[in-house]
């Protein structure tokens, strides 16, 4: 796992409880606006979480991942956890892309702050990316 990342797992999983779901939303404005030219029709949609939210992970030549997100302000939980993948995944190379533990947001202590089917949303959302990543590197 990249280290930003496991940083970020790690300030969650040593937050009080009752922090939790604030410190989630901090992440929700994160994610950078689609890059000009790029439109939903070139993202990959993942059809699990609640809103619409799509992605998409390049490999680039150097074998590290940048990423795309696009999901409307008006759903932050879900943009926190591209807020996240988007900061905690920054620089990083397609083996620690896919090294990302599948649990990740349950280590993360999620799972106690908020609702399972949006655990279930991230869940999906790692695991998109990590395919888009998986096909791209082979």
């Amino acid at each position: 796992m990249p280290t930003k990342l496991a940083e970020i797992v790690e300030e969650f999983a040593a937050a009080p409880k009752d922090l939790v779901l604030e410190l989630l939303l901090e992440y929700a404005d994160v994610i950078p606006p689609l890059p000009a030219g790029t439109d939903r029709e070139d993202l990959e949609q993942v059809p699990e979480c609640q809103t619409a939210f799509f992605l998409r992970a390049t490999v680039e030549p150097d074998r590290t991942v940048s990423t795309v997100f696009d999901c409307p302000p008006e759903a932050p939980t879900t943009r926190a956890f591209a807020g996240i993948l988007a900061e905690g995944l920054a620089g990083a190379s397609a083996d620690e892309v896919l090294a990302v533990p599948d649990d990740l947001y349950q280590r993360m202590g999620l799972a106690q702050a908020i609702s399972p089917l949006r655990v279930r949303g991230g869940t999906a959302i790692l695991a998109r990316l990590k395919r888009q990543v998986r096909e791209q590197a082979s």
